[in-house]
């Protein structure tokens, strides 16, 4: 009896050590770590493979033999930090006349670093076919005065409740 008793002891432990090494670990809890949580989700350093916006814009944008055809003027991103096209300034002199054209980034190959340290994108279109793309429209917000005339207020303002509605009489004072 007391040997069946050890026999069984023994499985039970060694199947619960198998059962607990399988069991999905958690994270570390901020408690444990003794760093803030909102710490944690933070990048702390830029590593070698990531870039600063302040980093890209002004890139020089390069066509395929090398000649330089625009630069990076600015990044177009969406609500959740998603990079939706770089804006690629073409022609121009000193930014005047220049248009700002929306590529995807996708379209560009990141050139290493020359010896003077600057990076370059490279892009298969040439000066020309950039020419020919459409300009790229900003938004911007609607002016009171052009929604003024087109059926919609200005000003909105609560619906009367049923008890100050018109036609009916105001509640008595008590």
């Amino acid at each position: 009896m007391l040997k069946q008793l050890l026999i069984t002891v023994a499985m039970s432990a060694s199947l619960a050590g198998i059962a607990l090494s399988q069991t999905p670990q958690k994270a570390p809890s901020p408690a444990t770590t003794g760093q803030p949580a909102a710490q944690q989700q933070l990048a702390m350093q830029e590593t070698p493979d990531q870039f600063l916006a302040s980093q890209l814009k002004g890139t020089d944008v390069i066509d395929s033999n090398n000649q330089k055809i625009g630069s990076v003027s600015d990044i177009l991103f969406d609500r959740n930090g998603n990079i939706l096209a770089y804006m690629v300034s073409e022609g121009g002199f000193l930014g005047i006349g220049a248009k700002d054209i929306a590529i995807n980034p996708s379209a560009f190959h990141m050139q290493p670093a020359s010896d003077e340290g600057s990076r370059k994108l490279k892009l298969t279109m040439s000066k020309d076919d950039l020419k020919t793309m459409p300009e790229f429209k900003r938004y911007q917000e609607p002016s009171q005065d052009s929604t003024v005339g087109q059926g919609s207020p200005t000003t909105r303002m609560a619906p009367p409740s049923a008890a100050t509605g018109p036609g009916t009489p105001p509640a008595p004072r008590q």
